[in-house]
């Protein structure tokens, strides 16, 4: 198979999303997912501009070769932008090999290894009434694992919280964080007092839903080392799935502090492109969840790797998959999770129903667990028309300054 056309479609439905439509001289068409949040059009530039004249002409069926031709050949590696180009590629020409087999992609991938993936929901509340609140909605959700996020007395506007408990119609919640509009939103901080409340937080939530729901929680950056130690420890009674991105993490050396400090399980890697970026933190076992999306790192050949080594130390897939990954970028992580061995949980934020126009999906969530669906390739098809009626709406994600103007890390 001979690829015959390359289109980078951009849509914004209910978010912005930068989709890759491949298209064979067979017919064929596959589809990737080069979505970068508040930076879309920085791919949408080195797909079109540097990618698509080098893919014309070239075999669909070489993955493997392409991969290592798109990111050898440029001289200029890694990074987000150039690893989400190429991830589109990637998950593209694998949606055509699963189709061009008649099955879905997983069974590519090795097969099924489990009836389905445990997804974790986003609850959140300003108050803990609220947060109680949005836990039940997750659970009637059908959610068996929820991520817990609180607002923080004195503090007006934390990422992560929702405007309030509910959900809107078709059952996504209300809170996205890119936010359209000529500027980022400005949100406050104080380190000492999230420190202080989140602890009784969870008290709260374990002692009104009991020992068996899985928790998990995001400090988001947030913190220096010796504040995330404390934080683990200070958590450990409330027994959490995990502890996600409690410190920066391109310093990987300070990983090393928190973990001699506290038993809380620690995820890391949202914002990791390659397995460059997991080396030492893998090798060293400072970590026990490998964050990373689809969309972000490389695409299913490169994932897939990183997964591999990180088996090696015990160390399972947590995939990043918040409303910034396309209903095309989650297929891909549910049809790998599926495939793994080391599969962890799956994050799950449903998209809105302007998305699930645009995008058509064939995969299913059932009893507190995912399925990529048996429809042959990846199981997502574009509705070009539908896409054309939502053009790109420039969008930031919000940013946090400390009491006395300082920026500080989101």
């Amino acid at each position: 198979m001979i690829i015959e056309q390359a289109d980078v479609i951009v849509t914004s439905p209910d978010r912005n999303f930068v989709t890759l439509k491949v298209t064979t001289d067979e017919g064929l068409t596959g589809l990737g997912d080069a979505t970068l949040n508040g930076r879309e059009l920085s791919v949408v530039s080195y797909l079109r501009d540097h990618v698509v004249p080098l893919l014309i002409g070239g075999d669909a069926g070489a993955i493997e070769d392409t991969w290592q031709f798109l990111y050898r050949s440029a001289y200029w590696r890694r990074g987000p932008v150039t690893m989400a180009a190429i991830a589109a590629v990637d998950v593209a020409l694998w949606d055509i090999k699963a189709k061009a087999a008649s099955m879905p992609l997983y069974e590519l991938l090795g097969g099924a290894s489990r009836r389905g993936l445990l997804a974790y929901g986003h609850a959140s509340g300003g108050t803990l009434e609220a947060l109680f609140d949005s836990i039940r909605e997750h659970q009637e959700q059908g959610f068996k694992a929820i991520r817990v996020q609180s607002g923080v007395p004195g503090l007006k506007s934390i990422y992560g919280i929702a405007s309030d408990a509910t959900y809107s119609e078709g059952g996504t919640q209300e809170y996205e964080p890119a936010q359209r509009g000529a500027l980022p939103h400005e949100e406050d901080w104080d380190t000492g007092s999230y420190l202080r409340h989140i602890p009784t937080v969870f008290e709260a939530v374990r002692n009104e839903f009991g020992p068996e729901l899985p928790l998990l929680h995001d400090a988001h950056h947030r913190l220096s080392p010796i504040q995330a130690a404390r934080l683990g420890r200070s958590l450990e009674p409330y027994d959490l799935f995990w502890l996600e991105d409690v410190t920066p993490a391109e310093n990987q050396e300070a990983l090393r502090l928190v973990r001699r400090h506290t038993t809380t399980p620690l995820a890391i890697g949202e914002i990791f492109n390659t397995v460059w970026d997991y080396q030492q933190i893998v090798r060293e076992q400072l970590i026990d969840y490998v964050r990373s999306s689809v969309t972000h790192t490389g695409g299913i050949s490169h994932l897939k790797k990183v997964l591999d080594y990180a088996a090696q130390y015990q160390i399972k897939s947590g995939m990043h998959g918040p409303t910034d990954v396309s209903p095309v970028g989650m297929a891909a992580a549910l049809h790998l999770g599926l495939a793994i061995h080391n599969f962890g949980i799956q994050e799950y934020m449903q998209h809105g129903a302007r998305t699930n126009e645009v995008f058509k999906q064939s995969f299913t969530f059932t009893d507190g667990l995912l399925h990529p669906g048996n429809a042959v390739g990846l199981g997502v098809e574009l509705d070009t028309d539908e896409a054309g009626k939502y053009p790109y709406e420039r969008a930031y994600l919000p940013y946090n300054r400390l009491a006395d103007g300082t920026v500080h890390d989101w």
